[in-house]
């Protein structure tokens, strides 16, 4: 094995793929990122056997071959070097030489022959959407995922296809909030389950990250295309591929809990709304983390009052401007998960909207339809 290639396209690999590999002392091949060179095309490729991630780069291959190297040193010294060719060949059976410029070096490594084999996935149910949509979609909904294994389905993100509105669905709880996002499908071939799939937050969040590491590159796609097989999904951009196992059983039928009347709703400032919240989460109670809204409306103007109160510390209060219409209402909520679910929105305005203290709290952006997040209400 031997070929040559720019530090840049080496590095941005490197980047891509070594972040998932493990340290584990039972297989220490999961360590190693597997440089692989067929038909005259270089692979990196790692895994900690829940996702499988591949980077084609371009390099000047003159003799083919695979080789895995421990991924973080491989990758911290390669970041090291000044922007120059880089030169890499296997010697000594067991041996990889590096030289860039005055830099010469040698890592010890392990044979290909251990390194798991990437799992086949059949790519007649596929779909495609605009990257930055998707992105933002991601981003949208994720956190809301529980970080909680006991409910295996709760740790990912929910996707559906809806093929009469042509529009991709993804959704998020961890059974006190739940986000909720809709983006266009801009091709389809195949049928996806109409149960859906559940994909690991874990391998979204490695999906988001990748997807701004080639964002960057001028002559970067504007789709991204997602294949469905059975237990696996694939993604893939550009020269990455990136492939996950699905999490088995089904996700909570959550629609039902998507109030579609209410009784009070107020639309006010965000940011407002947000600095509001933050002072009143210094007076909480550390156990409940509790923030009080009450809504009315005085004549023509409407109030939002954000309070809380601890015994041992003060109390705190906030009036808001807010345009409320319908009833006076109030409800105590978590002021993370309320943060949380603001901070979604790009919008200047949020609309609040509630029935009563003991049922939930919808959050949207003013002018934002597809999506949507839901908070659970604390009863004291």
């Amino acid at each position: 094995m031997k070929f040559s290639c720019t530090k840049e396209n080496l590095s941005r690999s490197l980047n891509i793929t070594s972040r998932i590999t493990t340290k584990n002392i039972n297989l220490p091949i999961l360590n190693n990122v597997l440089i692989d060179i067929r038909n005259k095309n270089l692979k990196l490729q790692s895994t900690n056997l829940e996702i499988f991630i591949i980077s084609k780069t371009r390099a000047k291959i003159e003799e083919e071959g695979s080789f895995t190297l421990p991924a973080k040193l491989f990758s911290d010294y390669i970041n090291l070097l000044p922007e120059e060719r880089i030169d890499i060949e296997l010697i000594e059976g067991d041996i990889i030489k590096i030289e860039c410029g005055k830099f010469k070096t040698k890592i010890k490594g392990i044979s290909a022959s251990e390194f798991p084999l990437i799992p086949e996935i059949s790519k007649e149910n596929i779909f495609k959407v605009r990257i930055m949509d998707f992105k933002q979609m991601i981003e949208k909904v994720v956190f809301a995922a529980s970080t909680n294994e006991i409910r295996p389905e709760l740790s990912g993100v929910f996707f559906k296809l809806d093929y009469k509105e042509n529009k991709l669905i993804s959704a998020a709880t961890d059974s006190y909030r739940l986000a909720e996002n809709k983006i266009e499908v801009i091709e389809s071939s195949g049928k996806i389950d109409e149960k859906g799939i559940i994909v690991p937050a874990k391998t979204l969040q490695e999906v988001t990250r990748i997807i701004g590491i080639l964002k960057e590159l001028p002559e970067s796609s504007n789709e991204m295309e997602i294949a469905v097989g059975d237990n696996q999904v694939l993604f893939i951009y550009d020269d990455v591929e990136i492939l996950s196992r699905l999490i088995e059983g089904n996700y909570p039928e959550y629609q039902h809990i998507i109030p579609s009347n209410f009784k009070t709703t107020a639309v006010l400032n965000k940011e407002e709304l947000i600095k509001a919240i933050k002072v009143a989460s210094l007076f909480t109670k550390s156990n409940l983390n509790d923030v009080h809204l009450e809504f009315s409306s005085k004549g023509e103007k409407g109030e939002l009052i954000v309070s809380s109160a601890e015994n041992q510390i003060g109390e705190n209060k906030i009036s808001l401007d807010a345009q409320i219409d319908g009833e006076k209402n109030k409800i105590v909520l978590n002021y993370r998960y309320l943060i949380d679910g603001l901070n979604i929105f790009n919008t200047e305005k949020i609309r609040l909207q509630l029935n009563d203290e003991s049922t939930p709290c919808v959050v949207q952006g003013v002018g934002e339809k597809e999506c949507i997040y839901l908070v659970m209400p604390i009863k004291l």
